[in-house]
């Protein structure tokens, strides 16, 4: 028989959850991120704490809106995506080479993350941001759409002010 504060079953924890690998196999999520170059978020996907980077990469790359140019067509790639080891998998390189993205991206046993370090920041800078709305610092909604929208109203604040200072 379950306590009072027992461990809940499975279906309680809400979707797009996992056990999360550093954290004593707690349940949460994981909010994967794309910006550009200062930091204004791009995309967003929300997805169970123990599924592996390299599997969520591809999504919010897809969800990437048309970029406004001041001149030609508005774009529907960015020019370039850097990522961390996390990404450094053969179906993540063919993928982008499809859609004709240029990305440097740290490989596995052969280099260091050190040299990332000047473009992994504008990220972490922007995930401190995401961090602090209540919201988003624990989930506290058990269905993933109303966290993955909550997580997109946070985004778009970032963004208002950023861009109204």
């Amino acid at each position: 028989m379950r306590g009072r504060l027992g461990e809940h079953a499975g279906p309680e924890k809400g979707d797009l959850t996992g056990p999360n690998p550093v954290d004593r196999g707690k349940y949460g999520s994981k909010i994967h991120l794309l910006t550009e170059r200062t930091g204004l978020p791009l995309s967003l996907a929300v997805s169970g704490a123990n599924l592996h980077d390299s599997q969520a990469l591809i999504p919010p790359v897809e969800a990437i809106p048309p970029i406004r140019s001041r001149r030609g067509p508005r774009r529907r790639r960015p020019g370039k995506l850097h990522g961390d080891k996390a990404h450094d998998h053969r179906f993540i390189h063919s993928h982008l080479r499809r859609r004709q993205i240029t990305h440097r991206i740290a490989r596995r046993g052969l280099e260091s993350s050190t040299r990332l370090g000047r473009h992994r920041w504008v990220i972490e800078r922007t995930v401190a941001w995401l961090g602090g709305f209540r919201r988003l610092h624990r989930r506290y909604e058990r269905k993933a759409d109303h966290f993955a929208a909550f997580a997109a109203i946070a985004a778009a604040l970032v963004c208002h002010r950023r861009l109204t200072k």
